[in-house]
């Protein structure tokens, strides 16, 4: 696996991490942002997977 990268949404600043994923949310761990459907929301505010930017942590 390449290095994996992180997400913050934009509204509220929760991260997705690519290594960890988001189990608790239906997301695997490694699983690579270009994997995460299109239709799934931040666990913390519902924004939009377009309302993510991703960041160096």
């Amino acid at each position: 696996m390449t290095d994996s990268k992180t997400w913050m949404c934009l509204i509220c600043g929760w991260i997705y991490d690519e290594a960890e994923g988001a189990p608790e949310h239906g997301i695997p761990p490694n699983t690579p942002w270009e994997q995460v459907p299109m239709n799934w929301t931040c666990p913390e505010c519902g924004a939009r997977k377009e309302d993510f930017e991703m960041v160096q942590i």
